[in-house]
Order: C-alpha cells, then structure tokens, then sequence
C-alpha cells in the first residue's frame, strides 16, 4: 500500500506527468481492500490505477517494455526474482533496501526503506523526471542482469564441482 500512497500524493501534488500511470501487476495484497476504496473516491488517481490481476510469465515482457521503471517496495523476499526480470529488460529499477533485495539489485537501482513512503516518493520522482538517471540505471540493470544467467549458473557450478573432483 506504500507505493500506492505515494503514487497519489504525488499525483494530487501535480508532480508527475499526467500520462503516467500506476500498473500494479498480480493479486491484490493482504489489508489493501481499505486503501482501495478510499482511492475509489477520486476519479483523477482511480483513472491512473491499472491492476492486472495475474499475469503468466509469457505475458510479462509487453508489460516491461511499456514501463517508465518496475517499483518494488517489498517488505521481504528470499531471493527477490521480479527487480532482476524488469533488470533483464533494462527497465530502471526502484526497490527495498531489506532483505536480499540489495544483494540481488548491487548498484543497478534505487534502494529506499518499503515502509518509507517519502523515500519511495522521492525515487519515484528522481526516475519519472531525468531521462539521464533512468538511462544509467537502464544501463547499469542489463549489466547487472548478465551476473544471473542460468549458463552463468552452471558454469560457477561446474567449475566448483571441478575444483572438488
């Protein structure tokens, strides 16, 4: 729900462009039904909100390729897979600081605290208005996606296989 709160402070507030829009991708979180109905009320951000529901794997890509970032302001993950597929597709990637986030997205994104709705705020602002932050995190995603290849994988672990024979 932060990043739905930050999305309509931001909006109410004039400050990001009005062809920019929310697409919250999968099933609607747990405690959220409140916050909808809430933003139900203003038509102005109900318009901007897009939920897809569940998306197959497959169905992805058109997705990533029409997004100005991925925002993902988890509050835990175990390995943290969607930052690195929107990475694969060079989108500028905005996410927690916690848990393996950090690890998997190493520079290549913005790191904000998940519960911090004026940090979130704030990257999302720095992403929707430099085209040169979002082309040097587009940049440094694609470099930082290559470190995750399956051929990557197995070559490490053929390699210390190897080392132990």
């Amino acid at each position: 729900d932060h990043l739905i709160r930050c999305f309509v402070r931001l909006v109410e507030a004039g400050e990001l462009p009005n062809d920019l829009n929310l697409v919250l991708v999968g099933t609607k979180g747990w405690k959220i039904d409140a916050l909808l109905a809430e933003v139900a009320k203003n038509e102005r951000i109900r318009s901007r909100l897009v939920f897809t529901g569940f998306v197959p794997d497959a169905d992805l890509a058109p997705l990533y390729a029409g997004a100005l970032a991925f925002v993902y302001p988890s509050l835990y993950e175990g390995f943290g897979l969607p930052p690195l597929e929107a990475m694969q597709c060079g989108l500028p990637v905005i996410t927690s600081n916690v848990s393996s986030l950090p690890e998997v997205v190493g520079d290549a994104a913005l790191l904000v605290p998940p519960t911090d709705v004026d940090a979130l705020c704030q990257a999302l602002l720095t992403v929707a208005n430099s085209a040169a932050v979002r082309a040097d995190l587009s940049e440094k995603s694609l470099a930082r996606a290559t470190l995750f290849s399956w051929t990557k994988f197995i070559d490490q672990h053929v390699a210390l296989y190897q080392k132990l024979a």
